[in-house]
């Protein structure tokens, strides 16, 4: 695929959560926790500051504790990259609820834009389906991404993985809160639990 025909990056994440109901929404570190916000903040965001590598993790811990509702990671190919084992343990524990989406713009966008790995030789689907994720695929149209976006509230069904290729645009930081304590507070109330 021609870096022209990738996708907008905040198209994207806004098509995917459109229709996100009651879904634990984790972002990676970077763009794609601005994409989240830029998408709408919600009280079921959990936005990464720091920890690279580690979204997917996150996300699996929280698919595991609350498996009746859908959880979903939105990274980018650099964090993925980062944290590459998560996929295998992903693979061992199959949570039906969770589903990761990577945001792959080719390039280690947080610092500074170095080429990374998945525009040469690493195909992150080949790597999710060989750790045991059999849902694995790329999306490359809008419609693809329309299409596939409900399938993200299917808490049985998992885990699902999806490298979508996006441009690698520099856009403004939406930023949302940056405070961990508040934002595990308010995950933690809209679930109904008491605060820690």
């Amino acid at each position: 695929m021609s870096k022209a025909n990738f996708l907008e990056r905040r198209s994207v994440v806004s098509a995917l959560l459109k229709g996100r109901k009651d879904a634990i929404v984790v972002g990676g570190l970077g763009a794609s926790t601005y994409d989240i916000a830029a998408a709408g903040d919600h009280d079921l965001n959990f936005y990464l500051w720091g920890g690279m590598g580690g979204a997917v993790m996150i996300a699996l811990g929280v698919a595991l504790a609350q498996p009746a509702l859908p959880v979903v990671v939105i990274t980018g190919d650099g964090e993925m990259l980062m944290g590459m084992g998560s996929l295998a343990t992903v693979g061992l524990q199959k949570p039906g609820n969770l589903t990761i989406i990577v945001l792959d713009n080719e390039v280690y966008g947080e610092t500074g834009g170095q080429a990374s790995h998945t525009g040469a030789n690493t195909d992150l689907v080949g790597v999710a389906k060989a750790c045991g994720i059999s849902d694995a695929r790329s999306i490359a149209t809008m419609a693809e991404i329309e299409a596939f976006a409900p399938s993200m509230q299917d808490v049985s069904a998992g885990p699902r993985f999806v490298s979508i290729k996006i441009d690698s645009a520099n856009l403004e930081r939406v930023l949302a809160s940056r405070d961990g304590s508040f934002i595990v507070t308010r995950i933690r109330g809209a679930l109904g639990f008491a605060p820690i």
